[in-house]
């Protein structure tokens, strides 16, 4: 079966809580054929991590690519979220704004316009501020 896979069924999955839940969220994404992955589902899933769970960056960034290497996980795009993954976590930029450095880096278009100064850490892209 190939289905869409959501932000709580990870959570669940990834920190174990509440152990019922994440029993049936494993049992299942063991058992997965194909699960898709948009890249929204990814920047929640880092956010719910860092937020409610107050996971380290690093930690995060490991338990989400242990996710996008999952066998059964399609992205559109594996190599930005990777890409993403390792600016968040090298840079400690939020993952939108290195989700948006990988993106400029990707398509050739350096420029993103943003009030962040944290993208200004990254040299690969250029921040202008409107």
């Amino acid at each position: 079966m190939t289905a869409f896979v959501d932000t709580n069924v990870l959570i669940r999955h990834l920190t174990g809580d509440p152990p019922d839940l994440a029993a049936r969220a494993t049992a299942h994404l063991a058992a997965a054929d194909e699960l898709l992955l948009p890249d929204l589902i990814v920047a929640e899933t880092v956010y719910v991590l860092e937020s409610f769970y107050e996971v380290p960056a690093d930690e995060v960034a490991r338990l989400v690519r242990s996710v996008v290497a999952y066998p059964p996980i399609r992205t559109l795009d594996p190599a930005l979220l990777l890409r993403s993954l390792e600016v968040y976590e090298t840079h400690r930029i939020d993952f939108a704004e290195a989700y948006l450095v990988a993106s400029a880096e990707a398509t050739g278009i350096p420029d993103i316009i943003s009030f962040d100064r944290s993208i200004d850490r990254v040299t690969t892209a250029r921040r202008i501020e409107p």
